[in-house]
């Protein structure tokens, strides 16, 4: 036994892998965390096809069938099971070793920086597949083979053979789902999950019979709480998105970092959608899984729109409080449209909330544009007749030059401070800021082109014209295609004025 019982080389192992697994030849060491969540694996993996390696030359594996017969029928039970548990435990743990396993506790895993963690999780999902399905799917057929037809307890032999390594492969899992939550452990824990589950009916068939029950118990007691941690973190995370208390305002109007995180962290959930159904029905009994996940997605949008409205409520100039959510609620419909969520949250859910989106930028309009247009009006103008028969007459009749040049004043005033300032703000999206544009032109530029048709002549033929009547509407078009960019603009140059 201990001439045959030497540990097996990781790249003899990596051999027996489907290549989809296989370690590139450039990779580093698997310390360097080769395999993290952000390369998820192909769903396809549980079909691939694993070549068990060959742990003791075959030709001796008679012998050693053999040998075994004559102790027991000898009386040396004892003997035969205290060599065959050492030599191939001793083994199996070298093996382990040499491939990077390590044992880790709680208190190792909770002082661990985030990228560590997450490259020995990484890790750790390899070295699962390669213990079970390569190592111990091994050690079980060997066991199998020596001690066939012999009078002995090989199932409590091989359960306690491979204790030890078993323990140190589900102990840092166990280390793992018990270390404190937060929200970028949750596709980690996902991937450990699946993983687990994955190797389910192998550690099954594995660990048969009843000296195996606590490894076969052990492991399934680490999916359970893999599932629940996972679980418990969703929850954590759904109520951090809605309590988030960041005082960073975006100054110039634009996609807050929460709706990016939070909207990636909802795309990368549908790369789970399997994982996530089998992780729901842990816990839910005769409930529709699928809708299960969209309540959840829902649930996620809905905190983020709570904390938008929250945040928005920071700004002063309410134009840019329906600026900022038009812009964030946009971002958020856009994302659900280009990825699988559109499929779970529904055409009901994108329409709702586009109909914010335009809610928001009717809004914006009418607060900003408001006192531009009222400069443009001449309905209560003081000097004006009213509705008195000689102001019909005339269109400009009723109303006196002075209130006319103070209107032109007014609308100069107002809407160079408007291009002062919401050159400054951003709307990211083309289409949208374009849009946008494209609505205020459509209400301010008949209203202006109007009004000095109407009243141009008043004050066109003064000594300064140039001092009311600053911009032709050619200019205030061109000088529209300025806002939203968040870019200073100096005040329009003289040459650009009539």
């Amino acid at each position: 036994m201990s001439t045959y019982s030497k540990p097996i080389e990781p790249d003899r192992l990596f051999d027996c892998l489907p290549k989809s697994l296989r370690p590139s030849k450039d990779d580093n060491e698997a310390d360097d965390g080769d395999d993290n969540h952000a390369e998820h694996p192909s769903k396809g993996l549980e079909t691939a096809v694993y070549r068990t390696p060959t742990l003791v030359p075959p030709r001796v594996l008679p012998l050693m069938n053999d040998i075994a017969q004559q102790l027991v029928q000898g009386g040396n039970q004892q003997s035969c099971y205290k060599i065959y548990r050492d030599s191939r435990g001793s083994a199996l743990e070298s093996s382990l070793r040499k491939l990077g396993v390590e044992k880790l506790t709680k208190d190792d895993v909770q002082k661990m920086q985030w990228e560590a963690l997450e490259a020995k999780i990484g890790n750790w999902i390899h070295f699962m597949r390669i213990a079970v399905k390569l190592l111990l799917a091994g050690e079980r057929r060997i066991c199998d083979q020596i001690f066939d037809g012999v009078n002995f307890n090989k199932d409590q032999c091989f359960a306690e053979m491979a204790t030890n390594s078993v323990v140190t492969l589900l102990s840092f899992g166990d280390a793992v789902a018990k270390s404190k939550r937060s929200p970028e452990k949750l596709f980690v824990l996902l991937d450990m999950y699946e993983v687990m589950r994955e190797l389910q009916s192998e550690i099954e068939a594995i660990f048969e019979g009843k000296p195996c029950s606590e490894m076969r118990e052990a492991a399934l007691g680490l999916t359970k709480r893999l599932a629940q941690t996972a679980q418990e973190t969703f929850a954590d995370f759904e109520e951090a998105v809605e309590k988030d208390a960041s005082k960073t305002i975006v100054q110039d109007g634009t996609v807050h970092p929460l709706t990016s995180y939070v909207i990636n962290y909802v795309k990368f959930l549908f790369d789970y959608q399997s994982t996530l159904k089998l992780l729901f029905q842990e816990f839910e009994t005769g409930s529709e899984t699928e809708s299960q996940l969209a309540v959840v997605t829902m649930r996620i949008m809905q905190a983020l729109q709570n904390n938008l409205d929250g945040k928005s409520k920071q700004y002063k100039d309410p134009s840019l409080t329906h600026l900022f959510l038009m812009n964030n609620v946009h971002y958020m419909v856009r994302s659900v449209r280009r990825s699988e969520a559109k499929d779970i949250l529904g055409d009901d859910w994108i329409q709702r909330h586009r109909r914010i989106v335009q809610q928001n930028a009717n809004q914006y309009k009418r607060v900003s544009w408001a006192k531009v247009l009222q400069a443009l009006s001449v309905q209560g103008a003081p000097g004006s007749t009213g509705s008195s028969a000689a102001s019909d007459a005339n269109s400009s009749s009723g109303v006196s030059r002075a209130v006319v040049k103070e209107r032109f004043k007014a609308f100069n005033t107002q809407f160079e401070e408007l291009h002062a300032k919401q050159s400054l703000w951003i709307v990211p999206d083309q289409e949208l800021r374009e849009s946008l544009r494209l609505a205020i032109a459509e209400v301010l530029l008949p209203a202006y082109r109007s009004f000095i048709k109407r009243f141009g002549n008043l004050v066109g033929s003064g000594k300064n014209p140039l001092k009311y009547i600053r911009y032709s509407p050619e200019l205030v078009d061109k000088l529209l295609g300025e806002f939203f960019e968040g870019q200073q603009y100096g005040e329009p140059k003289h040459q650009h004025r009539l």
